[in-house]
């Protein structure tokens, strides 16, 4: 990140992110997410709209930050919401001119997030080295289906326990 002109914004950190829907997963089925991420204390409620067709992932965003994550938890329980998916990654992030780079650890290998404008992003992705055909529009439950991990650990994307 360092020599594609990236300076660290925050230092790397365990986040644990659990993916809601309803029992008949209404938002699954249009392409939505609803995320309680837990990341050092802090608890943050995400809203993903759909993603847009195109070689970037691009979907409309919605997040808060939460000050009882167990009440919020609790909350959605109450609303009819349960937790369908769990993962865990180590995230470090950087940041350069209109962009936020993540470098996310997870059980199942690394792999670079670029958040920000598509001109910054692809700025970006040329001072890395590398290319729109390097993009993966995947999600991470996907992946984690596709590697078969899950047949070996659980339906979570989570590290082991030490």
């Amino acid at each position: 990140m360092l020599a594609a002109g990236a300076l660290p914004l925050r230092p790397r950190r365990l986040q644990r992110d659990a993916l809601f829907d309803s029992s008949h997963d209404e938002l699954k089925q249009r392409g939505c997410a609803l995320r309680v991420r837990s990341d050092g204390g802090t608890t943050v409620l995400t809203f993903k709209g759909p993603a847009q067709p195109g070689t970037m992932k691009i979907r409309e965003e919605h997040e808060t930050v939460v000050g009882d994550g167990t009440a919020l938890a609790r909350v959605l329980d109450d609303l009819g919401f349960h937790v369908w998916f769990r993962y865990e990654k180590y995230r470090e992030e950087f940041t350069r001119p209109g962009v936020t780079i993540a470098i996310d650890e997870t059980p199942i290998g690394t792999f670079v997030e670029i958040e920000g404008d598509e001109s910054a992003i692809l700025a970006t992705t040329a001072a890395m080295g590398r290319s729109e055909s390097d993009f993966i529009r995947q999600s991470y439950r996907s992946l984690f289906t596709e590697s078969g991990s899950a047949e070996l650990t659980g339906p979570d994307m989570t590290f082991p326990v030490r």
